[in-house]
């Protein structure tokens, strides 16, 4: 047991750092490690852990990342951004407007995707209009994030609560859905408010973006495909092997190389995946599995407000995805597995808005704007702070 603890606990310090002191090991390379040291003492045979990987997880995440990879390469994103952006013509309509293209299509095709493609078409829109970016851009990353409380889909830590829940795709957004609408509507009002002054502004705007260039057939090929994977989600199909199918019809094609879709994959954060159901497998297997169900009926975790708390501040530490697998074992045993489902997957992606590092879709938009606009760890956070306050308030009332 104790050497399973320590394995643990030593994998988490560095997840909660970003990377080990002294040497270049980064979040990934420390779950790889902890597995392994997990297995080598024997804290798991090799079968249990292979046992311990959640493979639909791993499925539904890979065959997303081909198809969110199509729409990307076909220029769908970057199209309908634009065109969006193009037809706001005041300041606070230009926000709305990035609040809900980055936060609906998070909501279907991963929050980081929409980072990536939107932060420099801000950037540029703003630089023609001579506008403060910094309420764009953040926009990007917070909206990002609350929408993809919304779906299964939205994010890596959705996925792996879909898959460990059994809740189907429409109950899940049924739920879910409602706060991310809310959420949006509510970080509109917060930036305008904390931004006033740059939304005072109301002179009308006119954009003259240059054409976007898009692959017509890729294009039109990853939208069908698309909207299949998304109707047949709703009605029921079990989501991983339908994302999975997804990616493997997009894959065969004569318009993108395998070489350019396969770099478009993540990678890294399936293995750290990988690695983590593995580590926290090996403490599973100790006393401690019943040591933390005591502390969870010591602080009653089966109450919506008191999982929240928790839940947000633990993901804040150690980050979302690790979180959840932290409250695995002790959510299975609560009265209420499902509620506690959910409201671990609203608390554990909405609280990615309180500090710049809470979540990698915040990371994305700041590391890609820092060459334009500068957002300190203070600039985000006094808006990041009540965005998150306000959010998970609205995920507690309604449910």
């Amino acid at each position: 047991m104790l050497t399973a603890v320590v394995i643990f606990l030593a994998t988490y310090l560095v997840l909660a750092i970003g990377r080990l002191p002294g040497f270049r090991v980064d979040r990934t390379g420390a779950a790889i490690i902890g597995a392994t040291l997990m297995i080598v003492t024997k804290s798991l045979s090799i079968q249990q852990a292979y046992a311990a990987i959640d493979y639909n997880t791993i499925i539904l995440l890979f065959g997303m990342m081909i198809v969110v990879a199509n729409l990307r390469l076909s220029g769908f994103f970057t199209l309908v951004s634009a065109w969006v952006v193009e037809h706001a013509h005041r300041p606070i309509l230009l926000l709305a407007a990035i609040v809900f293209v980055s936060g609906f299509f998070s909501a279907f095709f991963v929050n980081d995707t929409m980072c990536l493609v939107l932060t420099p078409l801000v950037l540029e829109i703003t630089r023609r209009l001579r506008r403060n970016p910094i309420p764009y851009l953040l926009a990007v990353a917070m909206a990002a994030n609350i929408g993809s409380v919304a779906t299964i889909t939205g994010n890596p830590q959705n996925m792996m609560i879909g898959s460990f829940s059994g809740i189907g795709y429409s109950a899940f957004a049924a739920e879910l859905a409602p706060i991310a609408a809310a959420g949006l509507v509510a970080l509109i009002a917060l930036l305008g408010f904390i931004y006033r002054r740059e939304f005072r502004r109301e002179t009308p705007m006119a954009v003259d973006h240059d054409p976007v260039t898009v692959d017509r057939v890729l294009l039109w090929r990853s939208l069908l495909v698309s909207a299949a994977m998304i109707a047949l989600f709703f009605a029921g199909w079990p989501v991983a092997i339908v994302a999975l199918a997804a990616g493997a019809l997009l894959l065969v094609t004569r318009r993108v190389g395998p070489e350019t879709l396969y770099g478009e994959i993540d990678w890294s954060l399936l293995v750290m995946f990988i690695g983590l159901f593995v580590v926290v497998a090996g403490v599973e297997h100790t006393a401690l599995s019943a040591d933390l169900l005591a502390v969870a009926a010591r602080f009653r975790l089966e109450r919506t407000t008191v999982l929240t708390v928790w839940a947000a501040a633990l993901s804040n530490v150690v980050s979302n995805v690790p979180a959840v697998l932290v409250f695995k074992p002790i959510v299975a045993h609560l009265p209420d597995p499902r509620h506690a489902w959910l409201v671990l997957a609203m608390s554990s992606t909405l609280a990615g808005n309180l500090t710049v590092l809470g979540s990698v879709a915040n990371l994305i938009v700041v590391e890609r704007a820092r060459r334009e606009a500068d957002i300190s760890f203070w600039e985000y956070a006094k808006v990041g702070i009540p965005v998150t306050v306000v959010t998970l308030g609205i995920g507690v009332a309604l449910l």
